[in-house]
């Protein structure tokens, strides 16, 4: 029997909004219930169940466009769904950045009773963890152990005998890297076994997990996946004043270790699936070696050497014990200072060779002298990405596979580096066209204490070296280097409507301006004229814009580098194009965007 085509309701599946919802019910009862429902006033019951039923409409069609864009990394829009979509493609979250940089560290060492030089048995060293404090309440920790007894270290007269004038007391000049942070401690309870275990530490800010042990003297060691079983553990140089070399870097098979997951501000430490012996952790050493006459060995060519465990576990899990979690977490505010800034030491841990001997007093004096100061600024990047900025590390974290072939992976990895290492602002990555061999040139750029570009400084850059040579081509040679800052200010006229406020639309558009230049400029990007003429011509109380002019800030506080802006314009004049190894900067928008009203 056919349908009844006059009781199909036409539905009208784009109305996705209360209001949209709430008038295609009303037609709809209009339409086909005349005799039923004739009263749809707003205080009638069928107006009340109308309005039910869009609301839940509307609330339904909210979540489903949530769910289907949330599913998606490029229309994901919340920070923690993106990094979880970033997870699957090889990012790895780094957290809150920290900040490396130098200080310079005096002591004052009693003379030798000749006065001839200082006591060389009094010259101690001072070791890492040491902390010391800025001016703004910010605290540094040393990352290294500092020797004072170091040939190359710079000695003065510091005091002398009034009556005699022979010195007394000389002071000992040294450098030791320092990073932003507090140092934690963290007990936890572990119950019985429990598969692939997630432990959640209650701190926040934290950069760097330094040591997890348990109360049986297990140590379990960080990996970057839990199929790793190689790491290279860093030992102290018992031979250091021979060869100069504080540490050194010895390979061990680990089978309690674990990864750190970031979900927002909270850390998570997962571990694997083996239990505590009934883990076959660590392989026969006959059945890997390769190619030995007489023994059995692996057939395969392409053995990997750092997959000589035969755990399939991915590590022994902990259990019924408690573990100690030690941890460094990074300041809650911008840790950039200026120099001079850091002139506090907040406690200091020093070591003598031959202390049962020494003089308590002498030791307890050449301890209580100790200063500190930084020398140079000590930056970083301390702001964390945009979500925008985590989507494109993401897009360019999954094609470099961790190796560094093309410009893209080398510009991720270095987004990459962990933040304990530090971290950079911008960074590019540029064939040298004067090179005859795969010569690169990185330029990397650091914030100041304010959030205006600064040339990065050595340590952030040694240790960016370092990561790098991780991943490089055997062939590449990188070279790190400041790209220049360009500083501009943008001047503008424009036209309002008649009757309109003029300071109010001036106002309105050093708002837009400010918000379209927030987020800076990437190391030889074009800055677009044209966006400036079409964002000031959205804002309703501009009629029109009559006039942009782009200048170049020198002198003060702006960048000494001269830039010729009316030589780099595009033949068209619609973009001002960038030195390969320049960065643009808007430093101080309340000041260098101008404008006019006529």
């Amino acid at each position: 029997m056919p349908k009844d085509t006059k009781k199909i309701a036409p539905i009208n599946y784009l109305s996705k909004e209360f209001a949209d919802i709430r008038g295609d019910l009303i037609q709809l009862a209009q339409r086909y219930y005349p005799d039923q429902f004739q009263d749809f006033s707003e205080s009638s019951f069928g107006a009340m169940m109308v309005d039910a039923v869009a609301y839940v409409g509307d609330q339904l069609s909210l979540y489903l466009d949530y769910n289907v864009n949330e599913s998606f990394l490029d229309t994901a829009f919340e920070k923690t769904n993106i990094v979880r979509h970033g997870r699957v493609l090889g990012y790895k979250a780094t957290g809150r950045s920290s900040t490396y940089g130098t200080v310079a560290l005096y002591v004052m060492i009693p003379a030798e009773s000749s006065g001839l030089g200082p006591d060389a048995r009094y010259i101690p060293l001072l070791q890492r963890g040491t902390s010391f404090g800025s001016d703004a309440g910010l605290n540094f920790i040393l990352t290294e152990n500092v020797n004072f007894n170091d040939p190359a270290n710079d000695f003065v007269v510091a005091r002398v005998d009034e009556s005699t004038g022979t010195p007394t007391y000389y002071a000992i000049k040294a450098y030791g890297n320092v990073v932003s942070g507090h140092l934690g401690v963290k007990s936890i309870s572990i119950g019985a076994f429990e598969k692939f275990k997630r432990v959640k530490l209650g701190a926040g800010n934290i950069v760097e997990i330094i040591s997890v042990f348990d109360t049986q003297g297990n140590e379990y060691f960080e990996v970057d996946y839990l199929a790793q079983d190689m790491i290279y553990k860093e030992l102290e140089n018992k031979n250091f004043q021979d060869d100069n070399v504080p540490s050194i870097l010895k390979p061990m098979l680990v089978s309690r270790k674990f990864v750190v997951e970031r979900s927002g501000n909270d850390v998570i430490l997962q571990f694997g699936s083996g239990e505590e012996g009934q883990s076959n952790v660590i392989a026969n050493p006959q059945n890997v070696a390769m190619d030995i006459f007489g023994k059995t060995y692996v057939t395969d060519t392409t053995f990997d050497p750092t997959r000589i465990s035969k755990n399939s576990n991915f590590g022994i899990v902990p259990s019924n014990t408690q573990l100690l979690v030690a941890y460094r977490t990074t300041n809650p505010q911008n840790s950039n200072v200026a120099t001079r800034a850091i002139k506090t030491v907040q406690s200091s841990n020093f070591q003598f060779n031959d202390s049962n001997t020494l003089s308590r007093r002498i030791m307890n004096t050449v301890e209580g002298s100790l200063e500190v100061s930084n020398e140079t600024p000590i930056v970083g990047d301390v702001s964390n990405p945009s979500t925008g900025e985590i989507k494109r590390r993401i897009f360019d974290t999954f094609p470099t596979q961790n190796r560094a072939v093309t410009q893209a992976d080398y510009e991720s990895l270095a987004y990459r580096m962990p933040a304990k290492f530090g971290s950079i602002k911008r960074v590019s990555v540029q064939k040298d066209q004067d090179s005859l061999k795969r010569n690169l040139n990185m330029y990397v750029i650091s914030e100041d204490s304010y959030g205006k570009l600064t040339q990065t400084n050595s340590t952030i850059k040694n240790n960016l070296k370092t990561w790098l040579s991780n991943y490089r081509m055997i062939n590449d040679t990188v070279d790190i280097l400041n790209p220049y800052i360009i500083n501009l200010g943008i001047e503008f006229v424009i036209k309002v409507p008649a009757g309109t406020d003029k300071n109010a639309a001036l106002k309105s558009a050093y708002k837009t301006l400010q918000e379209k230049f927030s987020e800076g400029f990437f190391i030889a990007e074009q800055l677009y004229i044209s966006d400036v003429y079409s964002e000031l011509k959205k804002d309703p109380r501009i009629l029109d814009v009559i006039k942009v002019k782009i200048v170049n800030k020198t002198g003060g506080q702006y960048s000494s580098a001269g830039f010729n802006v009316d030589k780099n314009l595009s033949p068209d004049g619609s973009y001002l194009m960038a030195p390969q190894n320049a960065v643009f900067e808007i430093k101080f928008p309340d000041t260098d965007i101008k404008g006019k009203v006529r």
